[in-house]
């Protein structure tokens, strides 16, 4: 949730996020608006009450023939102030209503535009030449098949389509690829979790997930319970109406958890494989930091993510994504893309995102500033290995008979092993 007090301040800033999202800006007077009319029915309703208070504390003091009168005077302004409270409620929930339609507000150096619109930072690492050695890469999915690493089809048959189930070798890999991250996490001064994958209402819509994207969410209505597309959720339930102590440092956590999506509008779309699935796995770094220390942390996510790319043996690029495809959480977003031989071209592997104050604001997480004083908190996010990435570890590091290189920083995580044969 934004903060209403600075869009009054501000009102153009909100407009001018809106605009760079290709939102509408008039939702920015629509809750300025509500905002006016619940703070004057919240001030009629208080005169009210406060006027009530001082005729009921005179019922005892009037004389007999005074009384009926007083009496008589305070039942009507029972009734008034009954009407008053329901009034400012009604107000209040309107206003409450637009708010949360509100996505946060981008930073000033987010590129505006959509999907298309992104910047490219930096590439790191050079795609291999599959030509000049003299063969066509396979892709994924043939590769997984051949090493019996993948089963799509036995997925199908069980749970539909857009499910698989990782085999042998297959499931060793994505082990070894969330152990090295949950390391790495460890080694960088995160807490590792063990995650819920199942949440509350009020946690998924305090996170932010419940607005444009909702119809991407699995909802179980018989336990009013939602299934997590990733453990930020989790992770950012975890300090819900709490005061945090950040006087050490940022609150620092790795959550490791399986991952559902229902993947809607997308038929048709990366069918092929597991690049886009129902169900994966993943380890997700979270943090609460002080408002000023949220840029420095989200590139400090930023590095850690690259760490473990070049841990993998992976060529990628990383972009600055364009405001109109961050999400409603999210004031800037950083993607890590790595190169997919098969498809000749980049795929999101790994993202991060600083939401500065937006989810803490919904969920009511604040930190105590060294006056006494509380504000909310920032949160940021960000995703240090998914299922997704064995995708371009099997195409990057393919040979011409069809085995598979394991990347060095990985072997640890395998017993050794240096090669996937068929």
């Amino acid at each position: 949730m934004i903060d209403i007090k600075a869009l009054r301040e501000n009102p153009d800033l909100g407009r001018e996020s809106q605009r760079r999202r290709g939102a509408d800006p008039a939702l920015v007077d629509a809750v300025l608006a509500a905002d006016e009319r619940q703070r004057a029915l919240l001030t009629g309703f208080e005169n009210l009450r406060a006027e009530q208070k001082a005729v009921s504390k005179s019922i005892g003091k009037a004389s007999p023939e005074e009384r009926q009168a007083v009496l008589g005077q305070a039942r009507e302004l029972a009734e008034r102030v009954k009407a008053a409270e329901q009034d400012a409620d009604a107000a209040t929930a309107e206003r409450d209503a637009l708010l949360a339609r509100f996505p946060n507000i981008v930073l000033p150096a987010v590129p505006s535009g959509g999907e298309d619109d992104f910047v490219v930072l930096r590439h790191e690492g050079t795609p291999r030449d599959f030509a000049a050695e003299g063969f066509a890469p396979r892709d994924h999915l043939e590769l997984g098949e051949s090493l019996r690493a993948i089963d799509m089809a036995r997925g199908a048959k069980v749970s539909g389509s857009r499910f698989d189930y990782l085999t042998g070798v297959g499931a060793r890999l994505e082990l070894a690829l969330l152990n090295a991250a949950m390391d790495r996490a460890v080694a960088n001064g995160f807490v590792p979790m063990i995650t819920p994958t199942l949440v509350k209402p009020e946690v998924m819509a305090g996170t932010g997930f419940l607005g444009e994207h909702s119809d991407e969410i699995y909802y179980l209505p018989a336990d009013d319970l939602y299934l997590v597309g990733t453990s930020e959720v989790a992770l950012a339930g975890y300090h819900a109406d709490e005061i945090l102590d950040l006087t050490d440092g940022p609150l620092r956590y790795a959550g490791w958890s399986s991952c559902y999506r229902r993947e809607a509008g997308a038929a048709g779309r990366d069918s092929r494989g597991i690049v886009r699935v129902h169900q994966f796995n993943k380890v997700e770094m979270f943090c609460y930091v002080p408002v000023e220390e949220a840029e420095a942390e989200h590139e400090r996510l930023l590095g850690w993510e690259e760490e473990m790319l070049r841990l993998a043996g992976l060529p990628y690029r990383v972009i600055d994504t364009a405001a109109g495809d961050l999400g409603t959480s999210a004031a800037r977003k950083f993607d890590c893309e790595a190169w997919v031989p098969s498809q000749g071209v980049y795929r999101e592997m790994t993202s991060t995102s600083n939401c500065t104050t937006f989810q803490a604001r919904r969920l009511g997480i604040r930190e105590r500033t060294a006056d006494g004083r509380t504000r909310p908190v920032a949160t940021l996010n960000g995703t240090l290995a998914t299922t997704r990435w064995i995708v371009a570890i099997l195409e990057n590091h393919q040979q011409a008979d069809g085995s598979v290189v394991v990347p060095e920083g990985l072997r640890p995580y395998l017993g050794g092993l240096d090669e996937l044969r068929p």
